[in-house]
Protein backbone atom coordinates (compact mmCIF):
# COMPACT_ATOMS: atom_id res chain seq x y z
CA UNK A 1 0.00 0.00 0.00
CA UNK A 2 0.83 3.49 -1.00
CA UNK A 3 0.81 4.61 3.15
CA UNK A 4 3.70 2.05 3.94
CA UNK A 5 5.98 3.82 1.56
CA UNK A 6 5.00 6.92 2.61
CA UNK A 7 5.54 6.08 6.10
CA UNK A 8 8.82 4.59 5.67
CA UNK A 9 10.75 7.70 3.70
CA UNK A 10 9.11 10.03 6.78
CA UNK A 11 11.40 7.45 9.31
CA UNK A 12 8.59 6.74 10.89
CA UNK A 13 9.35 2.90 11.88
CA UNK A 14 9.96 0.54 15.15
CA UNK A 15 8.25 2.17 18.12
CA UNK A 16 6.32 4.64 16.57
CA UNK A 17 2.48 4.85 16.47
CA UNK A 18 0.59 6.09 14.01
CA UNK A 19 -3.50 7.02 14.31
CA UNK A 20 -5.70 5.35 12.47
CA UNK A 21 -9.60 4.63 11.88
CA UNK A 22 -10.88 1.37 12.79
CA UNK A 23 -14.12 2.38 10.88
CA UNK A 24 -13.32 0.70 7.18
CA UNK A 25 -10.69 -1.85 5.49
CA UNK A 26 -8.03 -3.29 7.61
CA UNK A 27 -5.30 -2.11 4.61
CA UNK A 28 -4.55 1.00 6.53
CA UNK A 29 -4.31 -0.47 9.65
CA UNK A 30 -1.58 -3.45 7.77
CA UNK A 31 -0.07 -0.43 6.04
CA UNK A 32 1.18 0.89 9.21
CA UNK A 33 2.47 -2.54 10.20
CA UNK A 34 4.54 -3.12 7.55
CA UNK A 35 6.15 0.40 8.38
CA UNK A 36 7.15 -0.87 11.57
CA UNK A 37 4.92 1.00 13.37
CA UNK A 38 2.01 0.71 15.85
CA UNK A 39 -1.53 1.33 14.92
CA UNK A 40 -3.42 3.57 17.22
CA UNK A 41 -7.17 3.41 16.73
CA UNK A 42 -9.55 6.70 17.04
CA UNK A 43 -12.50 7.52 16.85
CA UNK A 44 -15.15 9.10 13.75
CA UNK A 45 -17.34 11.81 13.13
CA UNK A 46 -20.70 10.24 12.67
CA UNK A 47 -21.58 12.55 9.89
CA UNK A 48 -18.49 12.15 7.88
CA UNK A 49 -17.63 8.57 9.03
CA UNK A 50 -13.91 9.92 9.13
CA UNK A 51 -11.02 10.49 11.69
CA UNK A 52 -12.55 12.74 14.42
CA UNK A 53 -9.91 15.38 15.23
CA UNK A 54 -10.73 15.44 18.92
CA UNK A 55 -10.62 11.81 19.15
CA UNK A 56 -7.15 12.14 17.60
CA UNK A 57 -5.71 14.43 19.63
CA UNK A 58 -7.24 12.04 22.65
CA UNK A 59 -5.38 9.37 20.88
CA UNK A 60 -1.86 11.42 20.63
CA UNK A 61 0.87 9.98 22.78
CA UNK A 62 5.09 10.49 22.45
CA UNK A 63 5.25 7.78 20.48
CA UNK A 64 3.23 8.94 18.07
CA UNK A 65 4.45 10.17 14.54
CA UNK A 66 1.40 10.22 12.47
CA UNK A 67 -1.95 9.94 11.24
CA UNK A 68 -3.52 8.23 8.73
CA UNK A 69 -6.19 10.23 7.46
CA UNK A 70 -9.31 8.06 5.55
CA UNK A 71 -11.95 10.01 3.28
CA UNK A 72 -14.74 7.52 3.55
CA UNK A 73 -17.66 6.98 1.09
CA UNK A 74 -16.92 9.86 -1.18
CA UNK A 75 -17.10 12.52 1.76
CA UNK A 76 -14.03 14.35 2.23
CA UNK A 77 -12.56 14.69 6.08
CA UNK A 78 -12.21 17.64 8.18
CA UNK A 79 -8.71 17.59 6.43
CA UNK A 80 -8.26 21.47 7.94
CA UNK A 81 -8.76 20.63 12.06
CA UNK A 82 -6.81 17.38 11.48
CA UNK A 83 -3.83 19.34 10.28
CA UNK A 84 -3.94 21.68 12.97
CA UNK A 85 -3.55 18.71 15.21
CA UNK A 86 -0.66 17.44 13.45
CA UNK A 87 0.78 20.73 12.98
CA UNK A 88 0.30 21.27 17.26
CA UNK A 89 1.99 17.89 17.50
CA UNK A 90 4.62 17.81 14.95
CA UNK A 91 2.95 14.71 12.90
CA UNK A 92 3.10 13.63 9.08
CA UNK A 93 -0.68 13.55 8.48
CA UNK A 94 -1.18 11.50 5.68
CA UNK A 95 -4.45 11.42 3.48
CA UNK A 96 -5.78 8.13 1.52
CA UNK A 97 -8.70 8.99 -0.85
CA UNK A 98 -11.00 6.36 -2.73
CA UNK A 99 -10.63 6.21 -6.77
CA UNK A 100 -11.40 9.44 -8.17
CA UNK A 101 -14.27 8.55 -10.85
CA UNK A 102 -15.04 10.89 -13.67
CA UNK A 103 -16.52 14.30 -13.38
CA UNK A 104 -19.82 12.89 -15.63
CA UNK A 105 -20.22 10.27 -13.36
CA UNK A 106 -19.88 11.75 -10.53
CA UNK A 107 -22.38 14.55 -11.10
CA UNK A 108 -24.95 11.71 -12.13
CA UNK A 109 -24.31 10.11 -8.43
CA UNK A 110 -25.07 13.38 -7.19
CA UNK A 111 -28.38 13.75 -9.02
CA UNK A 112 -29.24 10.22 -7.92
CA UNK A 113 -28.25 11.41 -4.08
CA UNK A 114 -30.28 14.18 -4.03
CA UNK A 115 -33.43 12.13 -5.36
CA UNK A 116 -32.68 9.40 -2.13
CA UNK A 117 -32.68 12.83 -0.10
CA UNK A 118 -35.57 13.98 -1.09
CA UNK A 119 -37.69 10.89 -1.32
CA UNK A 120 -36.28 8.24 1.21
CA UNK A 121 -38.55 8.28 4.86
CA UNK A 122 -37.61 6.50 8.00
CA UNK A 123 -33.74 6.35 7.51
CA UNK A 124 -31.53 9.47 8.00
CA UNK A 125 -29.79 10.49 4.90
CA UNK A 126 -26.29 11.43 4.50
CA UNK A 127 -25.45 14.83 4.67
CA UNK A 128 -24.07 16.38 1.24
CA UNK A 129 -20.94 18.33 2.81
CA UNK A 130 -18.52 19.82 0.49
CA UNK A 131 -17.24 17.84 -1.91
CA UNK A 132 -19.03 14.57 -1.42
CA UNK A 133 -18.80 12.56 -4.54
CA UNK A 134 -21.33 9.57 -3.42
CA UNK A 135 -19.14 6.92 -4.03
CA UNK A 136 -21.15 5.17 -1.51
CA UNK A 137 -25.01 6.18 -0.45
CA UNK A 138 -25.06 5.49 3.50
CA UNK A 139 -27.75 5.79 5.31
CA UNK A 140 -28.52 5.03 9.50
CA UNK A 141 -31.17 2.74 9.93
CA UNK A 142 -32.57 3.74 12.62
CA UNK A 143 -33.93 1.52 15.98
CA UNK A 144 -32.16 -1.56 17.49
CA UNK A 145 -28.67 -1.10 16.03
CA UNK A 146 -27.44 -4.40 13.94
CA UNK A 147 -30.45 -6.54 14.31
CA UNK A 148 -32.83 -4.33 12.65
CA UNK A 149 -30.03 -2.81 10.45
CA UNK A 150 -29.68 -5.93 9.23
CA UNK A 151 -33.38 -6.80 9.15
CA UNK A 152 -33.80 -3.74 6.96
CA UNK A 153 -31.19 -5.19 4.69
CA UNK A 154 -32.96 -8.61 4.06
CA UNK A 155 -36.11 -7.31 3.40
CA UNK A 156 -34.99 -4.40 1.11
CA UNK A 157 -33.00 -7.08 -0.95
CA UNK A 158 -35.93 -9.21 -1.13
CA UNK A 159 -38.09 -6.22 -2.79
CA UNK A 160 -34.99 -6.54 -5.71
CA UNK A 161 -32.62 -3.92 -4.15
CA UNK A 162 -28.56 -4.27 -3.61
CA UNK A 163 -27.96 -3.40 -0.94
CA UNK A 164 -24.28 -3.68 1.52
CA UNK A 165 -23.20 -3.27 4.93
CA UNK A 166 -20.30 -1.00 3.94
CA UNK A 167 -18.24 -1.89 7.40
CA UNK A 168 -19.44 -5.65 9.02
CA UNK A 169 -16.77 -5.37 11.98
CA UNK A 170 -14.30 -2.37 12.61
CA UNK A 171 -11.15 -3.35 12.31
CA UNK A 172 -10.22 -2.86 16.38
CA UNK A 173 -12.67 -5.78 16.94
CA UNK A 174 -11.02 -7.82 14.34
CA UNK A 175 -8.76 -10.53 15.92
CA UNK A 176 -5.55 -9.26 14.37
CA UNK A 177 -6.31 -5.91 15.73
CA UNK A 178 -8.04 -6.50 18.52
CA UNK A 179 -8.21 -3.54 21.30
CA UNK A 180 -10.19 -3.20 24.49
CA UNK A 181 -10.95 0.39 23.71
CA UNK A 182 -14.68 2.09 23.60
CA UNK A 183 -14.80 3.59 19.68
CA UNK A 184 -18.66 4.55 20.46
CA UNK A 185 -19.17 6.27 17.07
CA UNK A 186 -17.17 3.61 15.42
CA UNK A 187 -19.12 0.83 16.63
CA UNK A 188 -22.33 2.54 15.87
CA UNK A 189 -21.79 3.19 12.54
CA UNK A 190 -20.45 -0.48 12.10
CA UNK A 191 -24.02 -1.79 13.54
CA UNK A 192 -26.89 0.89 11.94
CA UNK A 193 -24.94 2.08 8.32
CA UNK A 194 -26.90 0.18 4.93
CA UNK A 195 -24.75 1.34 1.92
CA UNK A 196 -28.13 1.93 -0.86
CA UNK A 197 -27.02 1.93 -4.69
CA UNK A 198 -26.19 5.30 -6.22
CA UNK A 199 -24.80 3.87 -9.49
CA UNK A 200 -24.69 6.87 -11.95
CA UNK A 201 -26.10 3.98 -14.30
CA UNK A 202 -29.45 3.40 -12.60
CA UNK A 203 -32.45 4.29 -13.96
CA UNK A 204 -35.43 6.41 -12.74
CA UNK A 205 -37.41 2.91 -12.58
CA UNK A 206 -34.70 1.50 -10.79
CA UNK A 207 -34.57 4.86 -8.39
CA UNK A 208 -38.40 4.38 -7.56
CA UNK A 209 -37.64 0.60 -6.51
CA UNK A 210 -34.98 1.90 -4.20
CA UNK A 211 -37.65 4.66 -2.71
CA UNK A 212 -40.44 2.41 -2.39
CA UNK A 213 -38.66 -0.98 -1.05
CA UNK A 214 -37.36 1.21 1.84
CA UNK A 215 -40.53 3.23 2.20
CA UNK A 216 -42.81 0.39 2.90
CA UNK A 217 -40.72 -0.49 5.72
CA UNK A 218 -39.39 2.37 7.39
CA UNK A 219 -41.98 4.96 6.78
CA UNK A 220 -45.20 6.14 4.09
CA UNK A 221 -44.17 5.50 0.31
CA UNK A 222 -43.83 8.87 -1.39
CA UNK A 223 -46.35 9.64 -4.44
CA UNK A 224 -44.99 12.26 -6.46
CA UNK A 225 -42.82 14.39 -9.46
CA UNK A 226 -39.42 12.80 -10.25
CA UNK A 227 -38.72 16.56 -11.43
CA UNK A 228 -34.96 16.90 -11.95
CA UNK A 229 -33.82 12.98 -12.19
CA UNK A 230 -32.35 13.40 -15.75
CA UNK A 231 -32.46 10.27 -17.14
Amino acid sequence: MRATALLRAAGVGAGDEVVVPAFGNVEVAEAVIQAGAQPVFADIDPVTYCLDATAVEAAVTPRTAAVVVVHRFGRPADARRLGEVGRRHGLLVLEHRESDAPYDETAQRRERAAYLDAKLRGVRTPEAGAGHTYQQYVVRVPGNGRPDRDAFARAVRARGVDCRVPVKTPVHRLPAFRRYLSLPETERAAEETLALPVDASLTRREMQRIVSACNALGGPIVVGSTAGFGV
